[in-house]
């Protein structure tokens, strides 16, 4: 409508829209069953890690979970995939073993309370 037309009376205003309308919330998935194979757990220094194989409908899986300070964290890897997982544990491992470690305690003091020294 141009700015100098006027409605008549009878014409229906169109109903104000709030700015935001909430979207419908997306209906939850009902829980997948998972059966537990195998499980260990390991104590790494105040971190928790827990690897459990499992299998749903879907296939096998390995979820790793890593506890500390009450928070979690965690992976899944797909069942097809840990041989290539297996194997980048295994270059990082090598790599870990070969690269000397940085002594990061004789880093050079700096004037910024917070250390950066950029």
């Amino acid at each position: 409508m141009i700015s100098n037309e006027r409605r008549w009376p009878s014409q229906r205003q169109p109903e104000p829209r709030p700015y935001y309308t909430r979207p419908e919330p997306m209906p939850m998935r009902p829980p997948v069953r998972e059966d537990m194979l195998i499980t260990r757990d390991i104590q790494v220094e105040r971190k928790q890690f827990i690897a459990m194989l499992k299998e749903n409908p879907r296939g096998r899986f390995l979820r790793i979970i890593e506890s500390a300070s009450g928070r979690s964290n965690s992976i899944v890897i797909p069942a097809t995939g840990l041989r290539e997982f297996k194997k980048l544990l295994e270059e990082m491992l090598a790599a870990a073993e070969e690269i000397p470690m940085q002594n990061h305690a004789s880093a050079p003091e700096t004037d910024e309370p917070n250390g950066n020294r950029f």
